[in-house]
């Protein structure tokens, strides 16, 4: 398995790996994403193929400091099982110690058992349970095509 971090240079290997993304992947959505010097992707390769991602955010508050946000992390259906989760998830840990984050977090859902064991071996305190609230901007929820 190989590790890349991909910069702003490499939009063609995100669209490559567009099926490892929940929604249809916008050429100008990755550049907006990848332009961002506190926006992290990483793609892993099996075989020459990509086989997952991680996607992670570095938010800075005044009286906080920088933490990362792992914003997403997908493992192709076809190499799961092979630790190609942890991997991003360490890889993305390291990143984040690297930048001088004081923490690094994510959301999952509570019954999404794959994601919580993917990330609990990589040596998370899981937090009381929590509650999300979304707002629909511009009168509707964004409709996505796949």
């Amino acid at each position: 398995m190989e590790l890349c971090w991909i910069d702003a240079t490499a939009v063609d290997a995100v669209v490559a790996a567009s099926h490892l993304f929940d929604h249809h992947v916008e050429r100008h959505w990755v550049q907006d994403f990848l332009v961002e010097p506190a926006h992290h992707l990483c793609l892993a390769y099996q075989g020459g193929e990509p086989a997952g991602f991680v996607s992670g955010v570095e938010l800075t508050h005044p009286d906080k400091g920088t933490e990362m946000f792992l914003y997403e992390l997908a493992v192709d259906d076809r190499f799961r099982r092979r630790g190609i989760g942890s991997a991003l998830v360490a890889a993305l840990v390291d990143l984040a110690r690297t930048r001088g984050c004081y923490g690094m977090w994510v959301l999952t859902d509570a019954d999404n058992s794959a994601a919580l064991a993917t990330y609990q071996s990589s040596g998370p305190i899981q937090q009381s349970e929590s509650v999300m609230l979304t707002w629909c901007l511009h009168g509707a929820h964004h409709t996505f095509v796949d």
